[in-house]
């Protein structure tokens, strides 16, 4: 194989891991809006989109997604809204970072989903910030050439 055909590799790769990140984005700002509109948290179409647009930083995106919404909530007159953003905010966390990411993992990227799962928590211990930054491209990147190379060796 030429150093063309890895770039492709590598390229065709990263674009579905990129794929992966944008349905997970909308995802996620889909998980956000209906949830703020039940509680009824003002602005809720715009925390949305910015908690949408935040997810694609791994980690502190999520988070910093949360300090507009938790804002609302304790500066409401319901005080009680404050502890509901919250609830939302674990529910999602929970629900993207063991289903959706994984998921969207093996459906675009061919990543199987334990490996999805578990990979950015051990390159996380590893190489403690950047591993968890580098786990889903580089595993896109890893099982687009395992793929490869397995459909060249069938007899």
């Amino acid at each position: 194989m030429d150093w063309r055909s890895h770039a492709r590799t590598t390229g065709t790769a990263l674009k579905n891991w990129f794929i992966a990140q944008c349905y997970d984005s909308l995802a996620v700002a889909l998980l956000w809006l209906a949830g703020l509109l039940m509680i009824g948290i003002r602005w809720a179409p715009l925390w949305a989109v910015l908690a949408g647009m935040l997810q694609f930083i791994p980690n502190f995106g999520i988070m910093i997604s949360l300090i507009g919404p938790a804002l609302v909530g304790a500066l409401s007159h319901d005080h009680i809204r404050f502890f509901y953003v919250l609830i939302l905010f674990a529910v999602i966390m929970i629900v993207d970072g063991l289903f959706l990411q994984p998921y969207l993992m093996k459906r675009t990227a061919k990543v199987p989903f334990w490996v999805a799962l578990i990979a950015p928590i051990i390159l996380g211990i590893i190489i403690p910030f950047w591993g968890v930054l580098l786990a889903p491209p580089l595993l896109a990147v890893i099982y687009a050439f395992r793929n490869k190379h397995a459909v060249q060796n069938t007899p």
